[in-house]
């Protein structure tokens, strides 16, 4: 079978072709490119097999490009790449890899095509394309990954529980396929992953959360959630998420399944997002219902606190995960930590001062906490998703009226820490605190309005309190500027 070689395609095919001829190397290129053109997908990466040094022949390919594009060089893996027109061209030399079974490091040596492919995860991925000249543009398909690709299937090319145990990662990268194809995974591979699930446990903590942020990303993560929980694999790489499976009937009284309540507002959210940790803020958002759950004779099964405690719990979860403990772990934990804001105020008159609160906790993120909350809308009658929906739009609508008349959001009190301390003369202390916030809850209740001269006239009443004394009053005028 020929491959359909498109036009922007032969000129780097045939470069790759002719450097590849003049060094005597057989070259092909392999695996998710093939894959992808195959099944009409755009992929900007390009992974180049020959039989030979796949670094010599990456320099080689760049001598003829104009302009001649940099080569990273990766030595400790025989590999190089460079990067031409929007592409990411990996090379690598044919190998042959064995490895012991307490270990992810493996012998390797050179090898052939055959090699090459055995190796490879799935059959669609160990599809190879010849750039040789005497079979250019032929298809190598040995373990039928055409047919595979037809059929919506990933099968390994070996058996399973080698390929799986070779490298463990390559069970979450089935599961992680099945869910950006939506393709199934057969019985034989799908059993295999559940008996070899243990063996995750010598994979990087890096590379596992490589593979969660990529079924995160697809649009419909709860199929890869759903295979990681029924293989095992979710209690050993993210247990807390395991956690959230079950229910408990006490008195003949039940709560929803708190982990197929968690798909469903990944999924939710997945259909008006691409924001990847918004997305990871839907995951962790009742984290800590486990913890929290309590039977209340009057009120039933009960979760207080979990909003609360689950922030709490992410800065461990995301070092243990190897995820950025910097602003973006901060943003997820400001989500979990106000979820449960906006549904309070559907349930009581919205008065202007919650609706100030909530602006001045949520600043910027107001819009993607509204977002996580309206997918947190999970009931099964449309009577009541409805009225949620309606409530929450007059939320918005509260929240755009209260920003427009008193610009709250990233709001930072007129009267700051400095202008307190020179007008009373007095240095850092627990008083200039006081009279800050004193100044701050009474423009979130509205007691005064948010403008510097109300704000000033209240510190001086608030500190008569305190018995502090204006010295200066310079300040009482707003700064220049």
């Amino acid at each position: 079978m020929i491959f359909n070689i498109k036009k922007e395609e032969r000129k780097i095919f045939e470069i790759i072709k002719k450097a590849a001829t003049d060094l005597g190397y057989p070259a092909f290129v392999v695996g998710g490119y093939v894959r992808d053109r195959l099944l009409a997908r755009p992929s900007k990466d390009m992974d180049i097999v020959c039989v030979g040094d796949g670094i010599r022949l990456a320099n080689a390919v760049a001598s003829h490009l104009n302009p001649h594009p940099k080569v990273a060089v990766y030595k400790r893996f025989g590999t190089a790449m460079l990067r031409h027109q929007g592409l990411e061209v990996e090379f690598v030399g044919a190998r042959k890899e064995s490895y012991r079974h307490d270990s992810r490091k493996p012998s390797v040596e050179a090898g052939t095509l055959e090699d090459d492919q055995n190796r490879r995860d799935f059959t669609i991925n160990a599809l190879a394309v010849s750039l040789n000249e005497d079979d250019f543009g032929t298809i190598i398909d040995p373990f039928n990954g055409i047919l595979h690709l037809e059929e919506k299937v990933l099968k390994t090319p070996l058996e399973p529980g080698k390929t799986f145990s070779d490298d463990p990662l390559r069970m979450m990268r089935g599961i992680r396929f099945a869910t950006q194809l939506n393709f199934r995974i057969d019985d034989v591979t799908y059993n295999a992953i559940s008996k070899y699930r243990n063996r995750i446990k010598i994979v990087s903590k890096e590379r596992i959360t490589i593979e969660l942020e990529k079924i995160l990303a697809a649009p419909k993560p709860s199929i890869g959630f759903k295979k990681l929980y029924d293989t095992g694999l979710l209690k050993i790489i993210f247990p807390e998420m395991e956690a959230l499976q079950g229910v408990d009937f006490k008195n003949g009284i039940g709560h929803k399944d708190n982990f197929f309540h968690t798909l469903e507002v990944v999924d939710n959210l997945c259909k008006n997002t691409n924001n990847l940790w918004l997305r990871w803020a839907a995951v962790f958002h009742d984290i800590a219902k486990p913890p929290t759950k309590r039977f209340d004779k009057k009120h039933g099964w009960t979760f207080h606190g979990h909003e609360a405690l689950g922030a709490a719990m992410l800065p461990r979860i995301f070092r243990r995960m190897r995820l950025p403990m910097d602003h973006k772990m901060k943003y997820v934990q400001k989500l979990v930590r106000l979820h449960l804001r906006p549904i309070s105020l559907t349930k009581e008159n919205i008065t202007d001062s919650a609706i100030r609160r909530l602006l001045f906790d949520a600043g910027d993120d107001i819009d993607d906490l509204m977002l996580l909350c309206e997918a947190d809308i999970t009931s099964k009658n449309p009577k009541k998703v409805q009225r949620y929906l309606s409530n929450y739009e007059l939320v918005r609508q509260k929240l755009k009226e209260i920003e427009e008349k008193d610009e709250i959001r990233n709001w930072q009190p007129p009267i700051s820490g400095e202008i307190i301390m020179k007008t009373f003369d007095i240095g850092p202390s627990k008083n200039v605190g006081i009279v800050k916030t004193a100044i701050r809850e009474a423009i979130l209740d509205g007691i005064i309005p948010n403008n510097y001269a109300a704000a000033f006239d209240f510190m001086l009443t608030e500190a008569q309190k305190l018995e502090l004394k204006p010295i200066n009053l310079t300040y009482q005028r707003p700064p220049k500027g």
